[in-house]
């Protein structure tokens, strides 16, 4: 991938080394200003594990309802990477090529885009969703509009499940920022609704499958409009994005993990559904062709 070609994003804060981020190690708070102790977080997480759910989105979903003015600063220091980091210098380029594409996108439609700020850790973060280690993995917090990375991520990437490559990080970044690009047109907000009515969130076929799924559409989106502008791909590099999408589905990971797969603690998709929808995605470059929440056959 000639991803040198991209614009650097100014909207990547460099939080490694800080104190959990910046964040003072309060943890995650509420609408009432209290807040969550570590052992209740440590504790959520686990039940997270145990269920086979995404400890991110549980957190995520106790603060989903909190709007970005009533939620709490992180206080990360707004600082730029080094200039000869070139691993922080890969992700300015993905990060300023999606602010480029889905602000054109979104001009396109009448509709202003707002670029998330993507926040650089290492170890532990505090963000507006509560606290988050290396272990969560990169998440994108609505009640802050902000991507978290530790980019130790792509090491595990590489190591733990096979998938190498720099369009095969390339893809996770852009996956965030679709989770971001729902936020701004109301996705996120009809989830925590339809979460409030009862409806079936986990499992197969649950909603927040079909979300995470929509956001592996969008990241296709977003690579085939990028290569139509940069003609920055190499031979490769797509099959890179789908070995990526095809290592992290639910059900590899449950097989791998728990030796059994699990349909109904499903939160993020088969790893085919992964794939498929990736490809949806990539194929027209048009956001109308990622409507899950309609889809009969994921």
């Amino acid at each position: 991938m000639l991803w040198k070609k991209g614009r650097r994003s100014d909207n990547v804060v460099d939080a490694r080394g800080d104190d959990v981020g910046g964040g003072g190690g309060g943890g995650m708070r509420f609408g009432g200003g209290k807040g969550l102790s570590l052992t209740a977080i440590i504790l959520i997480v686990g039940i997270g594990w145990i269920t086979g759910q995404d400890p991110m989105q549980i957190l995520g979903q106790l603060t989903g309802q909190m709007s970005e003015q009533s939620a709490p600063a992180t206080n990360q220091t707004r600082k730029a990477p080094p200039a000869n980091d070139e691993g922080a210098e890969f992700v300015r380029s993905i990060l300023g090529d999606t602010e480029d594409t889905w602000g054109q996108i979104f001009q396109q439609a009448g509709k202003q885009y707002k670029n998330p700020t993507l926040v650089l850790f290492s170890n532990r973060v505090n963000s507006a969703c509560g606290l988050a280690t290396s272990a969560t993995g990169p998440f994108y917090c609505p009640a802050d509009q902000k991507v978290y990375l530790d980019m130790a991520f792509f090491q595990e990437m590489s190591q733990r499940f096979s998938a190498a490559g720099d369009f095969a990080q390339a893809y996770v970044i852009a996956h965030e920022v679709g989770h971001h690009v729902q936020t701004l047109l109301g996705v996120s907000a009809k989830i925590q609704t339809a979460r409030a009515q009862g409806r079936q969130m986990e499992g197969d076929g649950g909603l927040l499958v079909r979300q995470e799924l929509q956001a592996d559409c969008l990241a296709g989106v977003w690579a085939n409009n990028a290569q139509k502008r940069l003609n920055w791909l190499e031979p490769g590099d797509i099959e890179e994005a789908l070995n990526a999408a095809n290592a992290i589905g639910d059900d590899r990971l449950q097989q791998q993990g728990k030796g059994r797969v699990v349909p109904d603690s499903f939160t993020h998709g088969t790893s085919a559904q992964r794939v498929r929808w990736f490809k949806t995605g990539f194929a027209q470059g048009q956001v109308g062709q990622c409507d899950t929440f309609a889809a009969k056959n994921l």
